[in-house]
């Protein structure tokens, strides 16, 4: 996990305060996780590390694009992906994550790695469902869409539908209207 080491934070010797950080998340960073969902990224986070005297409070902004392969036509494409997290650091005796919005740090840790969430944050900003802006305003042609299309079941005319009618369905219907 070299490649992460850049996510390290020493607060030790950080003054009382705010403080900025900027982080340029790539494909590379998420090929760290093993992660291959995603085909390209470009991704900036903005780290606010605000250091207290008993505590510190991170406020993560990430801001860019994911290049993902659509859900229904599997073509790639760009998804816009903002977000933001806030994270309180708080000390004590023992490591304890449990809390989604509060981490306890033992009271002898000089340093933090953010890489984790910066992770989550970007993967939980990625809609479950991802749709090809071209599929929602029809104007992407592929192989894939053609198919479907193809293979949609067609309206039947309204002629052959009530040539077709079974007479048990028209029994039951009865039974409905008798009560």
């Amino acid at each position: 996990m070299k490649a992460l080491k850049d996510y390290n934070i020493q607060f030790v010797g950080l003054k009382l305060g705010k403080h900025q950080f900027e982080y340029n998340i790539t494909k590379a960073f998420f090929d760290c996780f093993e992660y291959d969902e995603f085909n390209e990224v470009n991704v900036k986070t903005n780290l606010t590390f605000d250091k207290k005297t008993t505590l510190m409070e991170l406020n993560f902004q990430i801001e860019g694009w994911v290049n993902v392969n659509c859900d229904l036509t599997n073509e790639p494409y760009n998804q816009e992906v903002q977000g933001s997290f806030d994270l309180v650091v708080k000390f004590g005796q023992e490591y304890n994550d449990e809390n989604d919005a509060i981490l306890i740090i033992p009271h002898a840790e000089y340093e933090m790695n953010v890489a984790q969430y910066i992770y989550e944050l970007i993967i939980l900003s990625v809609p479950l469902k991802r749709i090809h802006p071209g599929v929602k305003d029809g104007t992407l042609k592929s192989e894939a869409l053609e198919k479907l299309e193809e293979l949609s079941p067609k309206q039947q005319d309204e002629k052959n539908n009530t040539d077709e009618v079974d007479p048990r369905w028209d029994k039951l219907k009865k039974l409905i209207t008798d009560k």
